[in-house]
């Protein structure tokens, strides 16, 4: 169940939500028929995996993949046993991507969608893991993959074997590249650290929502270690587009089409 679902399930369709960007008032049911776009600034809602699930696939194609795999507090570190209970909590979800096969527009393509309720999407033991055997079911059945990425990057309270995560996804990746199949990312906000030093940008074809965050380190870091003063829109989409760091800005209403349209010229024609 999605957070918007959440909501109207908590309160009705016809409650109000608050934009964070302009303080406009809308209610919930107008929000989700515009694609959880402010109807007043045209602010991007964060979305949390099942609303962009269900936002690009085909009604009830989606088979959830390696659903119950659950990240261990290796390090005992402080508070992080219980910081995990509380989020899958609170999202209804085990962790912070969720992978699947699906049809977009009679287009059959492996599925991940990251999301950025659960812990700010940090890539951690269990998100390495469902994406790589994702890769690899993928590679298996010769499909392509599509992937939605958000993140803050690796996930701290589980050290190295969060940084370890980059390589093991990437060769999953390359191996999947190697059987001469597809992958297209699409960037969503935020999407840095070393997500986007990893699998985020490897993808065939990388699409990004309109002004969407993509980075690695933050910008005072950047700043502070060039020391030179960056644009008013490094790290969003509008500037890696025009530095050719990604294909296309394509907006949410029209991702579904755009994506059918990619899988269907790679694919030699829609599946049935």
């Amino acid at each position: 169940m999605s957070f918007i679902d959440n909501l109207m399930q908590k309160y009705n369709s016809s409650a109000k939500i608050t934009c964070k960007k302009c303080n406009f008032e809308e209610t919930i049911g107008n929000l989700e028929q515009h694609d959880y776009i402010c109807s007043n600034c045209g602010n991007y809602y964060r979305l949390d995996a099942r609303a962009r699930i269900k936002l690009v696939t085909d009604r009830n194609s989606f088979k959830e993949l390696d659903k119950g795999l659950i990240s261990k507090d290796f390090l005992e570190f402080p508070n992080y046993q219980e910081k995990l209970e509380k989020t899958r909590h609170d999202t209804n979800e085990d962790d912070a991507v969720v992978c699947g096969t699906c049809f977009i527009a009679d287009n059959e393509c492996a599925l991940f969608v990251m999301n950025s309720k659960f812990i700010m999407a940090s890539m951690g033991s269990v998100v390495g893991e469902k994406i790589t055997r994702l890769f690899e079911y993928a590679t298996e059945h010769q499909l392509p993959v599509v992937g939605f990425t958000a993140s803050g990057g690796a996930r701290m309270q589980e050290g190295v074997i969060s940084l370890m995560q980059m390589a093991k996804v990437s060769g999953a990746v390359k191996q999947h590249s190697n059987a001469g199949l597809l992958y297209i990312t699409v960037l969503t906000d935020p999407t840095t650290g070393g997500v986007t030093a990893s699998f985020a940008m490897q993808g065939d074809i990388i699409l990004a929502e309109p002004k969407a965050l993509v980075g690695f380190a933050g910008r005072r870091v950047v700043e502070q270690t060039t020391k030179s003063k960056l644009p008013d829109n490094f790290q969003k989409a509008e500037f890696l587009l025009e530095h050719g760091f990604i294909d296309a800005i394509v907006p949410r209403p029209e991702m579904r089409d755009v994506l059918a349209e990619l899988l269907m010229m790679h694919q030699g024609g829609a599946k049935a």
